[in-house]
């Protein structure tokens, strides 16, 4: 019998889905349910919080255009 040459392990490339996938899955011990319903919280809680930065950006283009719409309108009075 021959021996085979060493052959290395095949690497397998996990996708950044499957190894955030796979981090939660051992998070939860391998418990599959718990791993699902952590990542959902954690993406809906991202989701909000996206949500609130926008809404607060939107304040200040709207509080800046407001602004400048006023100081166009002041500058036309002085005229």
């Amino acid at each position: 019998m021959h021996a085979r040459p060493f052959e290395p392990p095949v690497e397998v490339k996990l996708s950044e889905a499957e190894t955030i996938a796979l981090a939660y899955h051992r998070a939860a011990q391998g418990d599959a349910w718990t791993a699902l319903v952590r990542a959902v919280e954690d993406a809906l809680a991202d989701l909000a919080e996206a949500e609130r930065r926008t809404m607060g950006r939107d304040r200040l283009i709207s509080r800046g255009y407001v602004r400048s719409a006023t100081d166009r309108a002041v500058a036309r009075i002085a005229r």
